[in-house]
């Protein structure tokens, strides 16, 4: 149910603006005037200035502090000038040292101190494992939250009391809304007023219109086309389709027909991709599937499904897999709804690691009309206060059948990993900067307090991995923000989140477009922008990677810029990295951040393969996308020197002392420090910015049209052409300078 637009985005003719009436993007400062002497010397000979970092992953707590050091002296003797410490877990089992035992944070520390002692800086991911900023100090009321509800029905005209129901164990209440039914809800094709056939048979196939979702019915992956056949008692106008999933990944195309005139006629097109169910790729992981039908009158529906093989592979879930396509219910019914209302309130996200700059937008529904399909806002009646703290509602109710809606906060349940198990919890709030300052104090502050005095000035950096954590879309006094941004107040479209239409079609979309573009801004401005303040306060620099692979809520350039520094990566083999670092190098101009990093030579098995011929060319490759600056990935930690050559991982190029080429790898290392330093001097001019629209969530822009080989571009937000653009001479420049 896709297409290349959005219900709401700034008009795309600004992007021919953009395109035609401006030559390049270009930055006023003048640039300084370069000493030549100075630079050849510096390239000639690249100074301690001048160095490679490193990813250093300490694998499984397997640490030793005689690794430690000869880590570190290796990397020094190789022009490796920062190693970045993420204790990595894959197996999520305790080691030879425990974490955040107070051996292990003894290893931490002499870290820090041999740095200091070997001019090597520090930097620690920012909890344990790779991703993101999550640890067992966060309660379930610190986490990333997402809204979700119980309903009853009442009648009213009478003093109701009811006890409503706790949608979850860990629950948060917030509101209890009360509104009229609509009457057309229960209006559905079931086993009540209609038969079900599918072909080829397959089991339980009454359990598909029950209307028990604790039933389900099997299609074997090894069919690749089923046919569902549903027939009506009496002609039935459906509406719209709701399909409820079982538990299992599956992923189909379906087709929905209807025989209005002796023929059946196709309705409805969509597609299914239910092949990741993890929190990170959305909270309600079980979320149903609500497509909006054109009104249709007939007795005959049908519902042909084609069974996906090519359900994406993931090196880091090797076994995602579908066995089989498991539904519990097929609904037709004569309510509308908003069609993807789940995707678009973020309960569920992009299944893949890969999503496209157009993966968040979604094809317009037909209006509604009919005053009787939707939710009147000012019907909406917030009835909060009239519930006890067991869920029992006591409320006078007015005239007529009323739906109560109990809604409160649950943890998306996002925990930080791999990490050891006495390491890992909850991922906190990343809309609340107090709360991120809390994590913040529990793992980082507690380090620092660690480290000696005199040896503090090695600890440098805090990192944030590419995001992998999901989304959000509530959080405390979120409602005060959103009202304060927006100008109304949300409560009367909370039932939105349930799909039901509030006031008109319009102004529901606009509601969740709402959501999803605060809770972009909130997780850039809150969660980057508090961690980078409180890390400066403490006199360390967070050093982050501007996009997410798994769920990523906000929007790219917004986000990197909160950082103090910006990365993007790239793989050795493979596409990944074709949009990641570019989407580094344009955060990082247009918000003026000189150095643009990336995580370099990330691979996926084959062990020892790999060395300098093979790395290079996608190297050299990166610098023409704006990077500047290499973290190569990875030097795994080298506990003892008995395990040669080394100890390693799937995910890694193998840098590290114990590897046949490390110690030869010099001449390739200043190779790339050249490189550094000759692309870090000057101010960076594009040839083009293309305007990436205000649609959120984003990890990408588009470059519609294509733009010739040989020119450059640059991505560019509507938060930095409303605040530092303007045209010079012809030419879109940025006050910031490089």
């Amino acid at each position: 149910m896709k297409q290349n637009r959005g219900t709401y985005q700034l008009a795309i003719p600004i992007l021919y603006v953009l395109l035609l009436l401006f030559t390049s993007c270009e930055f006023t400062n003048e640039q300084k005037a370069l000493n030549f002497t100075k630079l050849q010397e510096d390239f000639s000979q690249p100074k301690d200035n001048n160095t490679l970092w490193c990813y250093w992953y300490w694998i499984g707590d397997d640490i030793s502090k005689e690794g430690i050091t000869k880590d570190l002296e290796a990397m020094k003797k190789a022009g490796i000038g920062a190693a970045l410490i993420g204790n990595i877990n894959p197996d999520e089992k305790d080691g030879e040292v425990p974490m955040l035992s107070e051996d292990w944070w003894e290893h931490m520390v002499h870290a820090v101190n041999e740095g200091k002692r070997l001019g090597v800086d520090i930097g620690a991911f920012n909890c344990p494992g790779w991703s993101q900023s999550g640890g067992p100090w966060v309660k379930p009321e610190m986490a990333m939250r997402y809204m979700t509800f119980s309903e009853a029905k009442v009648k009213g005209g009478q003093e109701v009391k009811v006890k409503l129901a706790k949608p979850t164990s860990e629950f948060q209440d917030t509101y209890v809304l009360a509104f009229p039914s609509i009457a057309s809800e229960v209006k559905t094709l079931s086993s009540s007023n209609a038969k079900i056939n599918v072909t080829p048979v397959i089991k339980n196939v009454d359990k598909l219109i029950d209307r028990d979702t604790t039933t389900v019915a099997g299609f074997l992956k090894s069919v690749e086309n089923y046919q569902v056949d549903i027939t009506a008692n009496e002609a039935f106008v459906a509406r719209s389709l709701r399909l409820i999933p079982s538990t299992d990944e599956f992923k189909a195309t379906c087709e929905v027909y209807a025989n209005t005139d002796g023929t059946y006629t196709k309705i409805k097109s969509f597609d299914i991709d239910r092949s990741k169910l993890s929190p990170n790729v959305g909270p309600d992981r079980y979320a149903p599937i609500l497509v909006a039908l054109p009104e249709t009158q007939a007795k005959e529906f049908r519902i042909k499904f084609k069974a996906e093989g090519d359900v994406f592979q993931s090196n880091t879930y090797p076994n995602a897999k579908i066995e089989a396509l498991n539904l519990s219910e097929i609904v037709f019914s004569k309510a509308v709804g908003l069609e993807d209302y789940t995707e678009k309130s973020l309960g569920k996200m992009h299944p893949t690691p890969f999503p496209s700059w157009d993966s968040y937008l979604w094809e317009q529904q037909e209006a509604i009309d009919k005053s009787s399909l939707k939710i009147a806002k000012d019907q909406v009646i917030n009835v909060t206060d009239k519930m006890e703290a067991d869920g029992t509602l006591s409320w006078k109710a007015p005239e007529g059948e009323w739906t109560i809606q109990r809604f409160g906060m649950t943890p998306t349940g996002t925990k930080n990993a791999p990490s050891a198990p006495q390491g890992k919890g909850y991922e906190i709030d990343k809309m609340s900067e107090e709360l991120v300052r809390f994590h913040f104090e529990q793992f980082i502050g507690k380090f620092i307090d660690k480290i000696p005095e005199k040896n503090k000035s090695a600890f440098k950096y805090v990192i944030a991995d590419s995001y992998e954590m999901g989304s959000q879309n509530w959080t405390d006094n979120f409602e005060v923000t959103f009202e304060s941004t927006y100008g109304y107040n949300p409560l009367s479209f909370l039932p939105v989140y349930s799909g039901k239409i509030v006031q008109s079609l319009e102004a529901s979309e606009r509601f969740l477009w709402d959501v999803r573009r605060l809770v972009a801004d909130k997780v850039a401005y809150e969660y980057v922008g508090g961690l980078r303040k409180i890390s400066e306060e403490n006199n360390l620099k967070l050093w982050l990677e501007n996009y997410g692979h798994w769920g990523f809520p906000s929007e790219f350039l917004m986000y990197g810029g909160q950082s103090s520094l910006v990365s993007g990566e790239f793989w050795n083999e493979g596409t990944l990295g074709n949009i990641e670092c570019k989407a580094a190098s344009s955060a990082a101009h247009i918000y003026g951040k000189p150095m643009v990093s990336a995580e370099a030579f990330t691979a996926a098995h084959r062990s020892y393969v790999r060395h300098p011929a093979l790395l290079k060319k996608r190297g050299d490759w990166s610098y023409t996308e704006g990077i500047n600056h290499f973290v190569l990935h990875l030097y795994i930690h080298q506990p003892d020197d008995t395990r040669i050559p080394g100890v390693n991982a799937w995910f890694s190029t193998e840098f590290n002392r114990h590897n046949t080429w490390f110690e030869k790898s010099k001449a390739y290392f200043d190779y790339l420090r050249r490189c550094q330093h000759m692309l870090q001097q000057g101010n960076y001019a594009a040839d083009i910015c293309y305007f990436i629209g205000e649609n959120t969530p984003l990890m990408t822009g588009p470059t519609n049209p294509e733009i010739p080989k040989g020119y450059s571009h640059d991505f560019i937000n509507a938060e930095v052409i409303l605040n530092d653009m303007k045209v010079e001479k012809g030419d879109l420049v940025l006050s910031n300078g490089m």
